[in-house]
């Protein structure tokens, strides 16, 4: 959704892969109808229960403690009549049905998206206020408000897959999340566009009046994606929407770059060489170009020779600039045919710099600690999940809360009610980037019978790797559990923030541990000459009796003592006992 055509594709040269840290402690508005459309699928089986609300349970957790970004979600308000009739051509396209029958549109009437989902939409809302998070409701399209938050500074980021947002004034839009990768982000900048394309926001809206959009999905018959790109990178910023207007009255482009009507005579060129002057006066005099004295004249020009002189030079960029008048004068036809273009609803539309419900002239965005037993309640009822489980789950988020508020030395509580941090085990490294993996131990002074680490029942767990399958790469940070400890993978900073006595405690012990392990590690080279002489090869320590040389000890009488154990015992004993006196 958004402008029509393949105008992803044309953006994605520009975009930017980014990674973990990318929204670490920055604001994110969310367009939450995008995360429920993902999987709009899932949604038509029957036997997968509530998929929306997993996607919104795991995701959000995942983006508030795994990335550290705040998230603000943003749900869709009344749709526009102009949206309202697209809506029902885009259905009766996708149907099949001739659009003939099209009803025809109302300026007043307003169709919604159907109840079963306004009613996802309405649960996941109702989750996200359990969990403390902001929600906003806009006065039209959700990619709009967020958009707006975008373009105030109230957030860095939006996340949407509706191109549109751009046209509402987005500055940096997250297409795409892949959280098991080292670059989970598909991010693109608007200072990318302009500064690759050359377009801005003006633009962005001619092209999507010209090619279709959300509001009118036809555009203009006979232009496409390409076709409406070059056309308006011809005008500036502030004249392109005008110049639209201008042509879908009737009236005729006027342009200061237009050809002179004045005729302009081309210089002569010798038919022979092909540089500027006659044959003739070549003749008399050589022609400098040609580089040769005037006996032997000009020299014959190449097969395919172009002369690159001011007057050639500026012929062809008449003769360009001429055919480019041509086509954009088809294009300017093409606009002055379509009836009742621009609309101007449309562009007011996107223009418009107010897309909240709120009078207020800033909106309020809060987070609040969640309500977590109502939320486990919730989450149990709707999703059939043991309560253990959804504790568990929610234990990063939770944990992640704790370390924020004690790093800003605010008075908390034990972690959950119940638990503290204990140490720092190890650095664990997922997807190239680097965690702690911090160890919580229960209190000594609570006694709670919500154990977190309970171990749920064969129902919960083929109820969870159903789910998380249904849930498009939503890994979450999963806890483990070690002799009654609960472990989460942290992030460094901020554990370094909360508890730097206790990073620099596992410092001091990693340094030792690293002493320890060089000390141990024995160099190739740590062995002496002498003891390398001393081991025996495989020939010394079983000999050969085909009569090599060897070095031997001597006898008083000049024989070895090897010759002279082998001829003993070549007589009186067998191969195996004589190789084992050998040996002695």
């Amino acid at each position: 959704m958004g402008v029509g055509g393949n105008f992803w594709d044309m953006l994605k040269p520009y975009a930017r892969s980014e990674g973990f840290d990318f929204l670490r402690n920055k604001k994110v508005a969310i367009d939450l109808s995008y995360w429920i459309i993902q999987h709009e699928t899932a949604m038509k089986k029957a036997h997968t229960r509530n998929p929306h609300l997993s996607l919104t349970f795991f995701r959000t957790i995942n983006l508030f403690s795994k990335f550290g970004a705040f998230p603000v979600f943003v749900a869709d308000g009344t749709p526009s009549p102009l949206k309202s009739q697209a809506r029902i051509t885009r259905f009766f396209q996708s149907s099949g049905i001739d659009l003939a029958s099209l009803p025809l549109s109302d300026a007043t009437s307003v169709v919604d998206r159907n109840q079963n989902f306004l009613k996802c939409v309405q649960e996941c809302v109702e989750l996200l206020e359990l969990f403390g998070m902001p929600v906003l409701k806009a006065s039209g399209e959700a990619e709009g408000l967020c958009a707006q938050l975008n373009k105030q500074g109230h957030v860095d980021a939006c996340i949407t897959s509706d191109s549109d947002a751009f046209l509402f004034g987005a500055k940096c839009i997250i297409k795409r999340l892949k959280p098991n990768s080292k670059e989970p982000f598909e991010c693109y900048q608007m200072s990318d566009i302009e500064a690759g394309l050359g377009l801005k926001r003006n633009h962005l809206i001619a092209i999507a009046l010209l090619v279709g959009n959300d509001y009118d999905l036809k555009g203009v018959h006979g232009i496409g994606l390409e076709t409406a790109l070059s056309f308006v990178k011809s005008f500036n910023e502030d004249e392109v929407l005008d110049s639209l207007c201008q042509l879908g009255g009737g009236n005729t482009l006027t342009s200061s770059n237009s050809l002179e009507t004045i005729p302009k005579t081309r210089l002569p060129h010798c038919s022979l060489c092909g540089h500027p002057g006659s044959k003739r006066s070549h003749l008399k005099d050589s022609c400098e170009r040609c580089g040769s004295s005037t006996n032997e004249g000009c020299l014959q020009k190449p097969i395919g020779f172009k002369c690159d002189c001011s007057s050639c030079d500026q012929d062809k960029k008449d003769k360009e600039q001429k055919k480019n008048e041509a086509w954009k004068m088809r294009v300017c036809k093409k606009i002055a045919t379509e009836p009742s273009f621009p609309n101007n609803e449309i562009i007011q539309i996107y223009l418009n710099n107010n897309h909240s419900n709120s009078t207020d002239a800033e909106p309020f965005i809060s987070w609040k600690n969640p309500n977590t037993e109502m939320l486990i309640d919730y989450v149990a009822f709707k999703l059939n999940w043991e309560p253990s489980f959804i504790r568990q789950k929610l234990f990063p988020l939770l944990s992640t809360i704790f370390l924020r508020d004690v790093a800003k030395n605010q008075e908390t509580n034990l972690l959950y009610g119940q638990y503290e941090f204990d140490r720092i085990q190890r650095t664990k490294i997922r997807f190239g980037h680097s965690f702690y993996l911090v160890s919580w131990k229960k209190s000594t002074q609570t006694v709670n019978n919500n154990d977190i680490y309970t171990t749920p029942s064969k129902e919960s767990e083929g109820q969870e790797k159903y789910d998380e399958l249904m849930i498009d790469e939503a890994d979450v940070t999963n806890v483990g559990v070690d002799g009654g400890c609960l472990m989460t993978d942290e992030n460094m900073d901020l554990v370094m923030a909360a508890y730097p006595d206790k990073n620099d405690q596992f410092m001091m012990q990693q340094q030792k541990l690293e002493k320890l392990q060089k000390l141990r590690k024995t160099p190739k080279d740590s062995l002496s000459s002498t003891s390398r002489r001393v081991q025996l090869n495989i020939t010394q320590f079983y000999r050969s009796s085909k009569g090599e040389t060897t070095t031997e000890k001597v006898n008083d009488d000049g024989s070895s003592s090897y010759e002279a154990k082998r001829n003993m015992g070549s007589k009186r004993f067998s191969k195996s006992a004589r190789r084992r006196l050998l040996l002695d």
